[in-house]
Order: C-alpha cells, then structure tokens, then sequence
C-alpha cells in the first residue's frame, strides 16, 4: 500500500487556546487541520470496520487522549503516524486545554494527558484547594511524567524601537511583578530617559487561563499567577501581535514562533539571565541557553492505562527513533530523532534533548515491566 504523505506535508501549524504555539516556517493551525481531519479519518474507519489507511499489526484498540490545545498539534502527529502504522488502533486527540485535561485524566477518563505545564501540586494552589496531584491520588490515577517537546516565550517590542536589544531578568521581573512602579522606559534604565525614550510603557501579554501565562509568571516572579494587572491581557497570543506592532511604546511577550510568522511587524529582544545576551533560536533553546523562559512541555500516560498493550507500544513509540519513512524536512544532517523530537520540530516547537529522552525510556521501561 503506497504511503500517503503526511498530514500537512512540509507545513507547520498554529493553534491557540490560550497557549502560545505558533511556526516557525507556516501556519500551525493548517497542520493541526490536516492532521485532525487525518487522525478522525482513521478513527472513522476504525470505527466502521473498514481499515482503509495504513498498515496492519496485531495491535488494536483505542487510546484517548485530551488535554493543552497547545501541544495538540504535537500528540496529533504523533498519533498520526502510530496510527499510520497500526491501522486498528484508533487514536482520537483532543485540546481541552491542559487544566479541563488534567480534570478528565484525574478522574481515569483518558489515557494520555498533553500539558504545557507541569501538573500542579499543593504547593501550586491556593489553600484549600484541592491540586490536580492530589485529584489523581484520590481516584487512584497513578501516572508517569514525559518532557515531549521544548518552546521558547519570547519577549517582542515595536520594530521602531532602536533601544531596547536585550533585557536582564531582573529588569522583567521589575517590569512584570505585582505592584510594579515601572510606567516608562525610562523607568526601566535611566539612560533612556535621558536619551529622551521615556514614552509610556503599553504592556501586552497572556491571560491567567494560559499556560503560558503559568510559565511566564513563574519563572520571572517565581509564583505562578504573579503580575502586575494594569496590563494587556489577552487568550489570544495575536492579539498581542497586534498591539505590540501597534504602538513603538509597547512591548508583549508569548510563544516564540508568532514572532516567526511576524518578522516583519515585531522585533525580538534578547534576555540576559546573568551570563549575557541571548537570543532565542533552536540552538539556544535546544541547548538550554536561553534562560529562563524556554519551557518544557509534557505528555502524562495513565499508568493503569498500561494494562492495554496497545498503550504500552503507543508510549514506547514516543521514545523510539523515527524511520525511514519519516518526513525528514526538520532534521538536521547526523541526527537520529525519535519520534516525540520529530513531531516537536515538525510542528514548530524544539526537541527535548537526547538525555531526556533516554531518561524517559529508561524510566518507562521500569513501569511497563510490571505489566510485561
């Protein structure tokens, strides 16, 4: 049977939820597209007895998985390609949003949980509050834990803005915390008020249901939720965009591939955490340089879900190098993906490191033992 070419061809894809997932060549949403309508036509096959795509295996079953509209377009085409591969197993990848997919996976509805932040433990929530570990615990939801990809939060100001190249954590943390004094940019460095950039800061930025917004606060003010409110806030990363091209005053900061897609209209600022200047790039993020706002982003396996053999192979295949027939567009001469690093690229974010990969394989191989 002559393979059909991947769901999106050479294309990224750009969906938002309230997470910052854009490309960094096209659109992701048209990926995500193409993948959806892809793994919903086999699910539809599957479903109806007539096994049209793919390939045959002994495997068959099927695997539900929900949770960040963020990561979607990655565990979709992840799916794909299993699904390519195992032509009875039916795959249906949903993006509640990490929060409402840690909700269904506390209770035991879904076997695979994509988040684009960790999951939250007591000392994340507010007091008295029940954590989305202790959910788990309560039902008897055990679960192991994967970094699945990398992204980058990128910081962006207006193009015409010829002063501000690179910013120091410290200088964001003024910026961004609650209760901050910073109203101009001469707040920000005296040089530049006296070099007459002192105009009225307009600050663009994610909203409290974004993980985004989780993973920016936490890693610039330490506490998740921490930030000043008379900013811009908006679930929608292109609203951003547009404010920030908007006004030579504004600065805004998501997902680094909206920047990609806005060259044109933004101008990315570099971070400094204390060894210099970085900007970020694949290299930068991959490498783990660019710090402290490169991100991991995670896929959780229900452990009970693992009494299903074709869960067992569906987390195995995370973590096992890509073949031959893989689309080979985004990797570079000498490298040997596997597949979670692949769909990270593929659809626009970075490749979790070689280390971590063999981490996770190590440490699943010791939980699948006990069902094996």
């Amino acid at each position: 049977m002559e393979r059909k070419p991947p769901a999106g061809g050479n294309e990224r894809s750009n969906t938002d939820d309230g997470s910052d997932v854009s490309p960094s060549r096209s659109s992701r949403r048209r990926f995500l597209s193409a993948v959806g309508a892809s793994t919903a036509a086999l699910s539809v096959s599957g479903l109806a007895g007539c096994l049209v795509r793919g390939e045959p295996s002994h495997l068959e079953g099927q695997i539900v998985v929900d949770g960040s509209n963020t990561l979607l377009p990655h565990g979709a085409a992840v799916a794909e390609e299993f699904q390519w591969r195992n032509n009875r197993v039916r795959i249906p990848v949903r993006g509640s949003g990490t929060g409402a997919g840690f909700q269904l996976f506390c209770e035991g509805a879904t076997d695979v949980q994509n988040a684009s932040r960790p999951i939250l433990g007591p000392e994340d929530v507010p007091e008295g509050q029940l954590s989305e570990v202790e959910q788990c615990g309560q039902a008897g939801v055990d679960y192991v834990e994967f970094e699945a990809a990398l992204d980058g939060i990128a910081i962006w100001v207006h193009p015409d803005n010829h002063w501000c190249d690179c910013l120091t954590t410290e200088e964001l943390r003024r910026i961004w915390e609650p209760g901050s004094d910073v109203e101009t940019w001469g707040d920000i460095r005296e040089e530049w008020a006296e070099a007459g950039h002192d105009g009225e800061l307009e600050l663009y930025g994610r909203d409290p249901a974004s993980g985004t917004f989780d993973s920016f606060t936490k890693a610039i003010n330490d506490e998740i939720g921490a930030i000043r409110s008379d900013y811009s806030a908006s679930a929608d990363t292109n609203v951003i965009v547009r404010g920030v091209r908007g006004s030579e005053n504004a600065l805004g900061w998501g997902g680094l591939g909206y920047y990609e897609e806005n060259k044109e209209d933004l101008k990315l600022v570099d971070i400094d955490d204390g060894d210099g200047c970085v900007t970020p790039t694949r290299e930068t993020i991959e490498t783990g340089t660019y710090q402290p706002l490169t991100r991991a982003m995670y896929v959780y396996f229900n452990v009970n879900s693992f009494e299903k053999e074709q869960v067992r192979e569906y987390a195995r295949f995370y973590f096992s190098p890509i073949d031959e027939r893989a689309d080979r567009s985004d990797v570079e001469p000498g490298e040997q993906l596997t597949w979670t690093q692949w769909a990270a690229r593929k659809v626009g974010y970075f490749a979790t490191t070689d280390e971590s990969v063999r981490e996770a394989r190590d440490r699943l191989e010791e939980v699948l033992a006990r069902y094996e």
